[in-house]
Protein backbone atom coordinates (compact mmCIF):
# COMPACT_ATOMS: atom_id res chain seq x y z
CA UNK A 1 0.00 0.00 0.00
CA UNK A 2 1.48 3.31 -0.98
CA UNK A 3 1.73 6.19 1.44
CA UNK A 4 -0.52 9.19 0.80
CA UNK A 5 1.15 12.41 -0.17
CA UNK A 6 1.22 15.25 2.37
CA UNK A 7 -1.33 17.15 0.25
CA UNK A 8 -3.70 14.17 0.32
CA UNK A 9 -3.25 13.82 4.08
CA UNK A 10 -4.01 17.51 4.59
CA UNK A 11 -7.06 17.29 2.30
CA UNK A 12 -8.35 14.31 4.25
CA UNK A 13 -7.90 16.12 7.57
CA UNK A 14 -9.66 19.21 6.20
CA UNK A 15 -12.58 17.02 5.07
CA UNK A 16 -12.84 15.49 8.54
CA UNK A 17 -12.66 18.92 10.14
CA UNK A 18 -15.44 20.20 7.87
CA UNK A 19 -17.65 17.24 8.77
CA UNK A 20 -16.96 17.79 12.46
CA UNK A 21 -17.71 21.52 12.09
CA UNK A 22 -21.07 20.80 10.45
CA UNK A 23 -21.90 18.29 13.18
CA UNK A 24 -21.06 20.85 15.86
CA UNK A 25 -23.20 23.46 14.11
CA UNK A 26 -26.20 21.10 14.16
CA UNK A 27 -25.58 20.25 17.81
CA UNK A 28 -25.30 23.92 18.68
CA UNK A 29 -28.57 24.71 16.89
CA UNK A 30 -30.35 21.94 18.80
CA UNK A 31 -28.92 23.11 22.12
CA UNK A 32 -29.87 26.72 21.38
CA UNK A 33 -33.42 25.60 20.66
CA UNK A 34 -33.46 23.56 23.87
CA UNK A 35 -32.27 26.55 25.92
CA UNK A 36 -35.00 28.73 24.40
CA UNK A 37 -37.64 26.10 25.21
CA UNK A 38 -36.41 25.68 28.78
CA UNK A 39 -36.21 29.45 29.29
CA UNK A 40 -39.82 29.79 28.16
CA UNK A 41 -40.85 26.93 30.45
CA UNK A 42 -38.99 28.50 33.38
CA UNK A 43 -40.66 31.86 32.78
CA UNK A 44 -44.05 30.15 32.67
CA UNK A 45 -43.34 28.38 35.97
CA UNK A 46 -42.20 31.65 37.55
CA UNK A 47 -45.42 33.31 36.44
CA UNK A 48 -47.54 30.46 37.78
CA UNK A 49 -45.61 30.52 41.07
CA UNK A 50 -46.16 34.25 41.42
CA UNK A 51 -49.88 33.84 40.79
CA UNK A 52 -50.08 31.00 43.33
CA UNK A 53 -48.22 33.09 45.90
CA UNK A 54 -50.63 35.94 45.36
CA UNK A 55 -53.59 33.61 45.88
CA UNK A 56 -52.04 32.16 49.06
CA UNK A 57 -51.29 35.66 50.38
CA UNK A 58 -54.88 36.70 49.68
CA UNK A 59 -56.16 33.64 51.53
CA UNK A 60 -53.84 34.32 54.47
CA UNK A 61 -55.16 37.87 54.68
CA UNK A 62 -58.67 36.49 55.07
CA UNK A 63 -57.73 34.36 58.10
CA UNK A 64 -58.61 36.14 61.37
CA UNK A 65 -55.61 36.90 63.60
CA UNK A 66 -57.14 34.85 66.43
CA UNK A 67 -57.08 31.72 64.24
CA UNK A 68 -53.30 31.87 63.73
CA UNK A 69 -51.31 30.10 66.50
CA UNK A 70 -48.56 32.12 68.14
CA UNK A 71 -44.93 31.37 67.35
CA UNK A 72 -44.25 29.97 70.83
CA UNK A 73 -47.12 27.50 70.56
CA UNK A 74 -45.94 26.34 67.15
CA UNK A 75 -42.40 25.71 68.38
CA UNK A 76 -43.34 23.97 71.62
CA UNK A 77 -45.96 21.65 70.13
CA UNK A 78 -44.43 19.65 67.29
CA UNK A 79 -46.94 18.07 64.97
CA UNK A 80 -44.47 15.63 63.43
CA UNK A 81 -41.78 13.92 65.48
CA UNK A 82 -39.54 13.43 62.44
CA UNK A 83 -38.52 17.08 62.48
Amino acid sequence: MEQASPIDQIAERVERLLLRYEELQRTNALLTQQVATLTQERDSFKSRLSAARSRVDALLERIPASAIPSATTATTTPTDSRF
